[in-house]
């Protein structure tokens, strides 16, 4: 429940708990019927970052994060979404991580652009020569995979980049070179100047703007932010310009951006109220008591919804690990557990795999009984949507739920 304090103190709004809990599954899309308008473009706009990741269980994490909004939409539909073939709506680049980003907050990364450049190198240590040989053969022969640039490997292990993907990967951390969209996986590099139109080439806004619009765009994707939920947003801790930490300039970022100054309780250190800002839409909403529909779905361990482990368990009480990278013998609930949302709670986790035309549930662990029937339903509607007829259930817990379970999917 919002309520409002004296006037002499600051903040003027104090949130529990539970009203950013709401608040942040409303401006994610998962509650009413807002963010199902406008399709993927309106989604990537609203969330201003959609993580990519290499690993493919049901279907790729950025076709994951659509459905787990809009539902079973073709996923055809959602890669020409993102990778419009004619007018590009989205580029990649780095944001929480490697993301597709909506096309019009290409300007509001240069400061991430001329961090890097200012530190010389991300991974590798680029050669001049290569980012002029990589350059001419773009403007000489168009967009290009690294592929067809020269190749990508050396032929050794996975990070053993050629000299050539090393020159094009500096040249995209630098904005010389952009990607706005991927051929089977491949991305496929651009000059800016042919995809981007000319306002914004010339746009310069400086950090501290680049900040603001980012700080906006991290409090209307989440509704409420604490000020590490805006660092990690972004992941303004991992670079810096010159004389500056981008993580020092969060707090004016978030003025400047108009956010509503606003403390959450029961979230500062030994459970007393912590300070934060609110997206001014989103506080209006939650005032106005606007409720809707809560989304049943499973959600891809990339999602938004649950980047940040600490800020996950403290709005839903559900500690979230992706243990894809933990060895096997040390997992707990899985390679690719995904969290399953119901009535706008985290009730329950399953690690799927595809099998021929059957979906299997090889690891699932549900938080109470009455999470049965969201997950059921969950399960048959992941099912169809990437072209399975039958749901297979190998292993529940509580093991006394699983007999339950597997007539509730029949």
């Amino acid at each position: 429940m919002l309520v409002a304090i004296s006037a002499a103190e600051a903040p003027q709004v104090s949130l529990s708990a539970a009203d950013v809990r709401l608040m942040t599954l409303r401006a994610q899309g998962f509650l009413g019927v807002e963010g199902r308008r406008g399709g993927v473009p309106a989604l990537l706009r609203r969330l201003g970052a959609v993580q990519l990741d290499t690993i493919s269980v049901l279907a790729r994490s950025h076709e994951l994060v659509a459905y787990a909004r809009l539902g079973p939409i073709p996923r055809d539909r959602i890669e020409r979404a993102y990778w419009h073939p004619r007018q590009p709506t989205a580029f990649e680049y780095w944001s929480h991580a490697a993301c597709v980003l909506p096309i019009e907050d290409w300007p509001y990364y240069a400061f991430r652009r001329r961090a890097l450049r200012a530190r010389g190198k991300r991974w590798h240590q680029s050669h001049q020569q290569a980012c002029t040989e990589v350059l001419a053969k773009l403007r000489a022969e168009g967009p290009l995979t690294a592929t067809q640039l020269g190749g990508a490997k050396n032929g050794g292990a996975w990070w053993d980049w050629s000299d050539t993907k090393i020159a094009v990967e500096w040249l995209l951390d630098v904005g010389e070179v952009i990607c706005v969209r991927r051929e089977g996986w491949r991305r496929v590099y651009d000059l800016p100047e042919r995809v981007l139109p000319s306002e914004m080439l010339a746009a310069s806004p400086t950090d501290e703007e680049c900040l603001a619009r980012l700080a906006a765009t991290a409090a209307r994707s989440l509704g409420a932010v604490t000020r590490a939920d805006l660092i990690d947003y972004h992941r303004l801790r991992e670079l810096t310009s010159p004389g500056t930490r981008h993580a020092d300039l969060v707090d004016e970022a978030a003025r400047t951006a108009g956010l509503v100054e606003v403390s959450i309780e029961g979230m500062g250190r030994g459970g007393a109220a912590a300070a934060a800002w609110a997206d001014p839409a989103a506080l209006a909403q939650a005032s106005a008591g606007v409720r809707g529909r809560h989304r049943v779905t499973l959600l891809s361990p990339f999602d938004s919804l649950i980047w940040d482990r600490k800020r996950t368990r403290r709005m839903f009480g559900f500690d979230h690990l992706l243990e894809a990278y933990v060895p096997k013998a040390r997992r707990v609930h899985g390679y690719f557990a995904m969290p399953l949302l119901a009535g706008g709670r985290l009730v329950g986790r399953v690690d799927p795999v595809r099998q021929g035309q059957t979906l299997v549930a090889r690891q699932l662990s549900l938080e109470t009984a009455a999470a049965v029937a969201p997950m059921a339903r969950a399960l048959r509607e992941a099912a169809q949507w990437v072209g399975c007829s039958v749901v297979a259930v190998e292993r529940a817990d509580p093991p006394h739920l699983a007999q339950r379970l597997r007539t509730a999917l029949t």
